[in-house]
């Protein structure tokens, strides 16, 4: 899987990305990432790539001048999956990780200030995602969650893909308490099911424990089961 993310701040994307998991994806191979700081591609002579809005408003808008070129640029024409990540878009979710991890390249695109200029928007966008209904300064922290929630479900990037297939949402539940030693801490006990030894127990247990757990965290993922 190759990213390419489209920013102002592409130190924050690299920062971020060359970090943990992400990081050991990344060198051996099963992840990519370019960064383009767009303001390298604006015609102003210093190097702004911002203006005032027609019509009036608070703020500052993107033009599509530079975004447009830096597209193209690390595009070289080609259409590619390229996601605006936007207070305004479809909101995140393990299956839209899902859908974006069978795609071998995926832009994103980083706004800031009030916006991007509609115009190239409509040029370049495929998708347009939120990850909440709130407003960041800018796009790269929304891009990074994204990025990483794709990351987990490309083959070879977690050592073992079975903790990909028991997280939290892959079964439309929540995932179930776990523990590690020692069996006892502060007077609270590894409950007796984990240390039986009895495969199809525990495999019950976590089932109910996550149905429970949904039921009490997030009743509205049951809805529609």
């Amino acid at each position: 899987m190759k990213f390419t993310v489209l920013t102002l701040f592409p130190e924050f994307i690299e920062n971020s990305m060359h970090t943990s998991i992400c990081k050991r994806a990344i060198e051996n191979g099963y992840l990519e990432l370019e960064t383009c700081n767009f303001r390298e591609y604006t015609e102003n002579k210093n190097g702004r790539v911002d203006d005032y809005p027609y019509g009036g408003g608070a703020g500052m808008l993107i033009q599509a001048q530079p975004v447009y070129d830096a597209y193209m640029a690390v595009t070289g024409g080609r259409k590619v999956r390229t996601i605006y990540l936007t207070p305004q878009g479809e909101v995140f979710n393990q299956a839209k990780a899902h859908e974006l991890a069978e795609e071998e390249e995926l832009v994103f695109l980083c706004g800031h200030y009030e916006g991007i200029d509609e115009r190239v928007l409509e040029e370049i966008v495929t998708d347009n995602i939120s990850i909440g209904d709130y407003v960041l300064t800018g796009g790269e922290i929304a891009s990074v969650v994204v990025m990483d929630a794709i990351s987990r479900l490309i083959p070879g990037v977690l050592g073992n893909h079975d903790s990909a297939d028991t997280e939290s949402f892959e079964n439309g539940l929540l995932e179930y308490p776990q523990y590690t030693r020692p069996e006892i801490w502060r007077d609270k006990k590894v409950p007796e099911v984990l240390l039986s030894g009895h495969h199809a127990n525990i495999e019950k247990w976590r089932q109910e424990q996550s149905l429970l757990r949904t039921k009490e965290r997030r009743p509205d993922l049951l809805d529609g089961q």
